[in-house]
């Protein structure tokens, strides 16, 4: 099986920031709004006249990636409206050079990226509800969406990868895929190639020249990779609230534990993260996106190095399920769930310490608590490990908490 470094790469991010941006964050009904509204091209186009974000609209939205801990970030460079957010050099008219900003807006986003060391991919539509091509004259579609493909390959310098979606609008078209993947290989030869599979088809494998496969809100699971002549990664997109575009009545927002939890669900299989945010209008985060994106960044900050180099491994926590162990050469990681906090038995809910227990036959040197440093007890005997693990002080509760191994 060919192992692409490329494809190690990616898998070692760990933690990536999918933005959807656009011309429906103007209006704040997700990014499907013209779909859903069945609005006339006329009247959603006007919203062209309008939007003009922020001057620094990607240098905040890039530092806010930073400090949760993200390494790379996916916008969406143009969505299935048809609007770009980049120079399309004349393919069209209907971008955000044209726009009330008169900006190139992807340029701005990989500047921001290169500044703060994230690498930027872009998200790409497959399907165009505006390009008359798309519905009466597919090869000549193809033809344009390739030539939109080859202006993000040639003009932004080096990128983290490209994001398709949208072909399971058309699954029993030919997509012209060869093609499309040998432009990108062509001009980004280390480029990550993702084809979204969508809700229906969660890590399903595609063409050979795709490097992951991908989990729609969904949590991973192992990837049979039997078949394949090479080896892939696999990542879950996850948006915080119902919609991926801003929705400003959207309320529905998961809670801190459980965001944290995909994170760690994902590393358990390998997997990488792709957590969303819909930013508004000017380009700007709602305060709930960021406070949010601000509880994942303070866990990475005491579990980061847990979550990139590690590698899933087949070791088996005796009676919790829930907990697992990743592996980084000599240091393995414990990761343990629902510890919850010490405390007085009048205001603390009660908890048992209790030790996490698995097979390894290696000699261990020390545990170590990586949040504080402190060590944990253990012992070793007959090939196996069991951990003390101990609850967090009363006033900390970071989820998961993650123990080093170290042998």
């Amino acid at each position: 099986m060919i192992i692409e470094p490329r494809i190690k790469a990616f898998e070692a991010m760990g933690l990536g920031l999918f933005v959807h941006f656009g011309l429906y964050s103007v209006l704040g009904r997700g990014e499907w709004v013209k779909h859903h509204e069945r609005m006339p091209n006329e009247q959603y186009e006007a919203l062209t006249k309008t939007f003009d974000p922020a001057k620094d609209w990607a240098t905040r939205l890039v530092g806010t990636a930073k400090r949760a801990g993200c390494r790379y970030i996916t916008l969406t460079a143009r969505h299935h409206d048809g609007f770009s957010l980049y120079d399309t050099c004349g393919l069209n008219d209907y971008d955000a050079v044209h726009a009330a900003c008169g900006r190139d807006l992807v340029a701005e986003f990989v500047q921001a990226c290169r500044a703060e060391g994230i690498l930027p991919f872009f998200y790409h539509t497959l399907l165009d509800w505006r390009e008359k091509s798309y519905r009466e004259n597919f090869p000549e579609y193809l033809d344009y969406l390739r030539k939109s493909i080859e202006i993000l390959c040639t003009r932004y310098g080096k990128i983290g990868g490209i994001w398709f979606d949208g072909k399971w609008d058309k699954p029993d078209e030919d997509w012209q895929e060869d093609a499309l993947y040998s432009l990108i290989r062509k001009h980004q030869p280390d480029a990550i190639i993702i084809n979204n599979t969508g809700l229906g088809a969660r890590g399903q494998l595609g063409h050979i020249e795709l490097d992951s496969v991908t989990f729609e809100r969904g949590r991973p699971g192992p990837i049979n990779l039997s078949d394949s002549p090479k080896y892939i990664a696999s990542e879950m997109c996850q948006t915080m609230g119902d919609t991926w575009g801003y929705g400003a009545n959207d309320l529905n927002y998961k809670s801190p534990a459980e965001l944290i939890g995909d994170l760690c669900v994902c590393r358990r299989c390998g997997s990488n993260l792709l957590l969303n945010v819909g930013p508004r209008g000017d380009g700007t985060l709602r305060p709930l996106d960021g406070e949010l994106l601000g509880c994942i960044g303070r866990w990475v900050e005491s579990y980061g190095e847990a979550i990139h180099a590690p590698r899933p491994t087949d070791i088996v926590v005796e009676d919790k399920p829930q907990d697992f162990v990743l592996r980084d050469g000599a240091d393995y990681y414990l990761f343990c769930h629902g510890l919850g906090m010490s405390g007085d038995g009048n205001v603390a809910v009660a908890k048992e310490q209790c030790n996490s227990r698995f097979a390894l036959n290696v000699p261990v040197k020390r545990v170590v608590w990586m949040d504080n440093g402190q060590n944990a007890a253990f012992e070793q005997a007959d090939g196996k490990v069991s951990v003390r693990t101990t609850l967090f002080p009363y006033g900390t509760n970071l989820v998961v908490r993650v123990a080093k191994i170290e042998t």
